[in-house]
């Protein structure tokens, strides 16, 4: 089966096959009047007006519009019962949340909701948010657990998001993060807790292939430094490669820590230390930043310009979860990147396409328009990429199209 998409106005994309680094990642490849071709799924060929649709079995018209690469959500929490608007609101109001999750709130709060919650409920809600992100154009996502702390509820998020992946277009990329927070029935034995994952939890997720990687909260009072190292570790040895919660709420060096064990990314770094950005630079981790969440709860952003002046690979992501960050707009997420955090538009596109791809592992087969990847794209309801934040805030999307096929129309 070829299919044709002809009448592009403007394809713009990053180019690559592993991320782009530092103010690379402003260097968007920009053309007019192209075609694409698409054998299988695969792009096999970009070329000028009328190269290849005498040849098409099937044509996809972009109507003189932009398109640019499918968004890759690198960092979600989108699995989870229950919801914590109220602690959302004391946070705003000034209630701390190392204090709230200290008190069994926070994380506890919706453990105990997801532990409650039958695998169907889950499914059915999280259903629902893949499709809003599919709307917006999110063609793959990562989700984590970590709102069980405990082997059945861990294995349930995960195998939940196993049959998503299978149910809908959207790819799922899934993480284990067990180490979210130290349950209550553990509290005070965190030894035992990272015992309890080492030993039971990690060997049994492996063994029946339910995640790609292993995440951990790395944070004062949460997982420490070294801590987070033993599990990171233990699921390394288990094939289960490494993101990292870094530098969220103190400047703890959990980015530095993540370029030191090799994560395929850190994310969160609003308090990134110098070092932890001079380390990161020199690694091949992706710094993931989660504007969304910053604005949520009125803290000061993750030092963007910094960490690519610096040469660092730089991920957006929602952060979508209960508690800090029940935000699913990804209009917002760049209008924040470029607006407030000092990004070009080019660099926020780079982040959330191509970046965003290396951030869970697949920069060679999605995350650009270019031969040899996954024919994963978008068509804007606008002529140039430039719209996904000059039209502030709005859901610009038109089509979106997964391998080729047209998954969403607006």
């Amino acid at each position: 089966m070829k299919t044709v998409v002809k009448n592009i106005g403007q394809l713009a994309t990053p180019k690559g096959f592993s991320g782009v680094s530092g103010k690379e990642m402003g260097n968007l490849d920009i053309s007019y009047g192209v075609e694409i071709l698409i054998e299988d799924g695969i792009i096999s060929a970009v070329g000028k007006t009328g190269d290849f649709s005498d040849c098409a079995d099937r044509i996809i018209d972009a109507e003189g519009m932009c398109v640019v690469p499918g968004f890759v959500d690198s960092h979600t929490h989108f699995i989870f019962g229950g919801y914590r608007e109220d602690e959302f609101l004391a946070r705003l109001a000034g209630d701390e949340y190392l204090e709230i999750l200290k008190k069994g709130g926070g994380i506890q709060e919706t453990v105990r909701a997801t532990r409650e919650a039958p695998a169907e409920e889950l499914y059915s809600t999280g259903m629902d948010r893949l499709k809003s992100m599919l709307s917006q154009g999110v063609l793959t996502v990562e989700g984590k657990s970590g709102y069980g702390l405990d082997l059945d509820c861990e294995i349930k998020q995960l195998e939940v998001m196993k049959k998503l992946d299978k149910d809908q277009p959207v790819d799922i990329v899934r993480t284990y993060l067990g180490g979210h927070a130290v349950p209550l029935e553990y509290k005070g034995k965190t030894d035992e807790y990272i015992d309890f994952m080492n030993k039971e939890v990690i060997p049994k997720i492996a063994e029946n292939e339910l995640a790609e990687f292993c995440d951990v909260f790395c944070e004062d009072s949460v997982f420490s430094i070294e801590e987070s190292r033993k599990i990171l570790l233990e699921g390394q040895k288990y094939g289960l490669k490494s993101k990292i919660h870094a530098d969220e709420i103190v400047p703890l060096g959990g980015g530095k820590l993540g370029a030191e064990i090799g994560a395929v990314s850190a994310d969160h770094l609003l308090m990134v230390t110098d070092d932890g950005i001079e380390a990161l630079s020199k690694s091949n981790t992706c710094a993931t930043l989660l504007p969304c969440t910053a604005f949520c709860l009125n803290k000061p952003y993750a030092p963007a310009r910094r960490l690519i002046d610096s040469r660092c690979k730089v991920a957006l992501a929602s952060d979508i979860n209960p508690g800090s960050c029940f935000a699913n707009s990804y209009a917002l997420l760049m209008a924040l990147a470029v607006v407030y955090m000092g990004m070009s538009m080019e660099e926020a596109l780079c982040a959330i396409t191509l970046n965003g791809a290396a951030a869970v592992g697949r920069a060679d087969k999605i995350g650009s328009v270019e031969v040899g990847k996954k024919a994963d794209f978008l068509i804007l309801k606008y002529p140039s990429y430039k719209f996904l934040v000059y039209n502030t805030g709005a859901n610009i999307i038109k089509k979106a199209v997964k391998g080729g096929e047209v998954v969403y129309e607006a």
